[in-house]
């Protein structure tokens, strides 16, 4: 339906109160799942990060891209594996890690973005040591565990203003490069900025009391209230990593973390700029 003028306006002062709230503040975009493949998606995702910053929020878009790592591997005859969820990472695997986050897909979404009017810049984990890590167990080989944040570059990139697109490869202290889980990374960066929000899109709708009945929703979770749902089996299976990426995220000084689903168009804007929002909120 087509807008009138001033319902375009009309429009555009509602979310006025939305945006005081959250110029120059850090609002950290964990992007993944459908929205990252789905083209139609992923332009309106760019769309969303480059209002919001055009508007003066300091966004900083972290990403990650198992779909592209497993289909290269493939290409080169090698058979992802996983375990518990995380993938096992040789030396082979990694170079490739490294050549699909910090090569192909960080520099198409910075492309994306400056097309859109943006200015960013590609760093990832191992730039200015901004994750330092050590190797989280011997089977899964080169996949590691965050020890130190040195948040630095990505203030650096703030304050000049860019959007920092952050893929999530760490450096080790001996030079090794080791493979991160994104939404653990999200989180830590998010902690070590201070950020006002933290947004986890996915490819679900948030946490379900009935997981197969999209309207038992949970709008908001206390930390104080996550342990009875991890108890009940509310939080469960798949779900329970992505929440434990929330809590330590609140743990590390976020205001606000919300697991949302990225494949409604512009979630992003009615998350931050209207009365609505969508998925589940996580709060201290």
């Amino acid at each position: 339906m087509d807008l009138s003028n001033f319902e375009r306006a009309e429009v555009l002062t509602q979310a006025l109160p939305y945006i005081k709230r959250y110029v120059g503040k850090i609002v950290v975009v964990k992007y993944g799942g459908n929205a990252m493949i789905n083209e139609a998606l992923k332009e309106q995702v760019m769309e969303d990060i480059t209002l919001l910053h055009l508007i003066g929020v300091k966004v900083v878009l972290v990403h990650g891209g198992g779909p592209e790592i497993s289909t290269l591997m493939n290409k080169v005859g090698i058979t992802p594996t996983f375990v518990d969820g995380l993938r096992v990472t040789d030396k082979e695997t990694v170079d490739i890690v490294q050549m699909v986050l910090a090569g192909k897909i960080n520099k198409s979404l910075v492309s994306y973005l400056e097309s859109k009017g943006a200015k960013a810049m590609g760093i990832s984990g191992i730039d200015g040591k901004l994750i330092v890590a050590k190797q989280k167990n011997e089977k899964l080989g080169y996949v590691g565990e965050i020890e130190k944040i040195n948040i630095k570059p990505v203030f650096d990139l703030l304050e000049k203003g860019y959007i920092p697109v952050v893929s999530t490869i760490a450096t080790g202290e001996n030079g090794e490069t080791y493979n991160i889980n994104g939404d653990t990374a999200a989180a830590y960066l998010a902690g070590a900025l201070s950020a006002k929000r933290l947004i986890m899109m996915t490819d679900i709708s948030g946490v379900l009391r009935d997981k197969d009945d999209p309207s038992t929703l949970i709008p908001e979770i206390k930390l104080s209230e996550a342990e009875e749902l991890y108890k009940s089996g509310v939080i469960s299976g798949g779900m329970i990593p992505k929440v434990d990426c929330c809590i330590t995220a609140i743990k590390q000084g976020v205001k606000r973390v919300i697991i949302m689903d990225g494949r409604v168009p512009h979630s992003i804007l009615m998350e931050l700029l209207t009365d609505e929002g969508s998925g589940t909120m996580f709060v201290e």
